[in-house]
């Protein structure tokens, strides 16, 4: 992993850490991918993700729209190393193209040609082999590629190599406006944000740089002051301080291997920046600027917020000098141009960064928080990134809450329930193999939190298993973003069936039983979801809905409420041999009553494959129980 990406007769290969599906999934209407990677950190010609253009074509991209976009999009450490043709017929004049779009982005992104190695390619999309030509660093000649490499795990390489560094700064500027001049405001916006950029070289100011913390609470923590920042260009004859030499590697307390870059956690060294307007032995001066008319003042408000990659083995000071401040000042160039195109509105813009399903590297999404998460043009924009990022159109992974939460008080997240308790998540992850012979597991996608008898201090022994399970369905739906609403209660659910005239109002605060009817229809009023219900006459019947329920996991991936008699389960997989009919069913039993112990509840049988009938003869649906599957629908939205 470690040696440089060239085959044994010389010439180079190509490495991929990126999934082969992730070049070749829809949604997209152009076939070119533009190739990510991080020269400063991982060898020569190493791609770690891949974008979709979005404006013009394929021959023509729209170059500037492209690297206005991407800039906001990639952190800082990330690059364009090259470009690929997917389903094209694989010529070396379609590499060579695709070479120089990328050259050509690439220059237009950073204003400057690249000094390391790119590559253009080809790829046929039914065989998905790669034709590809590169040329080295800085140079524009370009040479046949032969080896395709795709790595096992790519996240060995990223996160051994690389670390996280993440600046916020917020920032009020002033904006004077003459009372008779409204034309001017943009050129005078825009001439504010640039000054406000340069000032972040500006010798008073500091940066004060911040570890994990470590179990015994403490934490590495070190200042630089501006004038004594550095970098790989280091100027000779003079001197380089100690905390300007500092590695990131100082920073992370733990091993590499033990990074954390989850949802509801992730691991970054924190830089916060800190200006010192009175320098020793000098005067604190006020500025005075005369206005020849009257003005109006606007204070425009900016939060910063920006990641950068680098290697875990460069000086602290130089990750700053030349990925943080280029960093800031990307991202208010950014934002500049959103505002000026509504300088007279109130826009409310904030950055957040996400590592979406599929994709090993961090990337920045800057939303106006005037909009909330259903507003229309909110999810125009996350359309497009869903489309650029090459992820689903039909499930929200770029919302607000599926952001990167950062562990800046080296505190981990838990979900609480109502009385304050840790619930428990994904318990099946725990559980082994079926049994099933040759069987194909299908199961859930996404997390889910395990409701059961007794919890949140409720005494629903013998009459609330329905109700747990429509608990854990619910809590998927907010686990995977597609609601924001509090799992709800017993009696909230009661509730929800009497205001819908289901139940008369006697019902609330009974021990009535619940079904896969009245399940349907809180999830309905509750959530807008959809819902399948499968009905059979017997137990023994269950066997032959296998087929069906393994399709409804490999294309909804919602748990699943199994009714019948007295008795509720939450289906969490099938697995199935289509040709012996050998099935066994992945089964979460809200019966439970013991505390959230995990081995405890995986040796108990608490959640397990169950079959229908074991070894022994016994069944574990009822023969004369007819028996209702209710399928929650997956939401087709971003």
């Amino acid at each position: 992993m470690e040696a440089s990406a060239v085959s044994p007769r010389g010439r180079q290969a190509l490495r991929f850490l990126c999934p082969k599906r992730s070049l070749l999934s829809p949604p997209s209407a152009s076939p070119l991918r533009w190739l990510i990677g991080a020269p400063r950190v991982l060898p020569p010609f190493t791609v770690a993700a891949a974008l979709r253009p979005l404006h013009g074509d394929h021959a023509a991209p729209d170059l500037p729209r492209e690297a206005d976009e991407i800039r906001g999009l990639l952190p800082r450490g990330f690059d364009i190393v090259g470009a690929l043709l997917v389903g094209s017929e694989g010529s070396d004049a379609d590499a060579a193209r695709a070479l120089e779009l990328a050259r050509a982005l690439r220059e237009r992104l950073l204003g400057v040609a690249a000094s390391h190695g790119m590559v253009g390619g080809c790829m046929d999309a039914s065989s998905g082999e790669i034709r590809f030509v590169a040329s080295e660093s800085g140079g524009r000649d370009a040479a046949e590629g032969l080896e395709v490499v795709w790595e096992d795990d790519p996240g060995t390489l990223l996160w051994e190599k690389g670390c996280l560094l993440r600046c916020e700064l917020p920032l009020k500027l002033p904006l004077y406006v003459p009372a008779d001049e409204i034309s001017g405001i943009e050129e005078r916006f825009s001439s504010l944000v640039e000054s406000t950029a340069a000032k972040l070289r500006n010798p008073i100011v500091s940066f004060l740089v911040e570890g994990l913390v470590t179990s015994d609470e403490s934490r590495h923590s070190i200042i630089l002051h501006g004038s004594n920042l550095c970098s790989d260009s280091h100027i000779p004859g003079k001197s380089r301080t100690k905390e300007c030499t500092a590695s990131c590697s100082e920073f992370f307390p733990e091993k590499r291997h033990n990074l954390l870059l989850t949802g509801e956690n992730a691991d970054a060294i924190e830089i916060t920046i800190l200006s010192n307007q009175s320098v020793c032995g000098t005067t604190p001066v006020i500025d005075y600027f005369p206005a020849p008319a009257p003005v109006s003042l606007r204070v425009i408000n900016l939060k910063l917020d920006i990641l950068c990659y680098s290697s875990i083995d460069s000086p602290v000071g130089v990750a700053i000098s030349e990925l943080v401040i280029p960093g800031l000042t990307d991202q208010m160039s950014v934002m500049k141009k959103i505002i000026a195109s509504e300088i007279t509105s109130t826009v409310q813009l904030c950055p957040y960064h996400f590592i979406p399903p599929g994709l090993h590297i961090p990337v920045t999404a800057i939303y106006d928080t005037r909009y909330g998460e259903i507003e229309e043009k909110q999810s125009e924009l996350r359309k497009g990134l869903h489309i650029r990022l090459g992820l689903p159109l039909d499930r929200p992974l770029l919302r607000i809450s599926n952001a990167l939460t950062f562990c800046r008080m080296g505190k981990r997240v838990k979900t609480t329930s109502r009385n304050g308790s840790s619930l428990l998540r994904d318990v099946h992850r725990e559980i082994p193999s079926s049994g099933v012979s040759g069987g194909i597991m299908s199961l859930i996608d996404g997390s889910y939190e395990y409701y059961h008898y007794l919890h949140d201090g409720i005494d629903d022994n013998g009459w609330g298993c329905a109700y747990r399970s429509l608990q854990t369905i619910i809590s998927w739906y907010r686990l995977q973003q597609y609601s924001s609403i509090d799992v709800p209660s017993h009696r909230e659910i009661q509730q929800v069936l009497v205001e819908i005239g289901d139940k008369d109002p006697s019902f609330i605060g009974s021990r009535e039983w619940i079904g896969a009817i009245e399940l349907s229809f809180v999830l309905d009023k509750l959530l807008g979801a959809s819902c399948k219900i499968i009905n059979v006459r017997s137990g023994n019947e269950l066997p032959e809905k296998c087929r069906e329920l393994a399709r409804h996991f490999e294309t909804q991936g919602t748990p699943v409420m199994i009714g019948g008699g007295v008795l509720a389960y939450t289906l969490l997989g099938v697995d199935y041999n289509e040709a012996s009919g050998d099935c066994a069913f992945l089964i979460l039993d809200p019966h439970y009553t013991g505390s959230d112990d995990i081995k405890k509840i995986v040796n108990g049988g608490w959640c397990g494959w169950k079959k229908s009938v074991d070894s022994k003869g016994r069944s574990f649906f009822l023969k004369d129980k007819f028996y209702n599957l209710l399928l929650p629908q997956r939401p087709n939205m971003v």
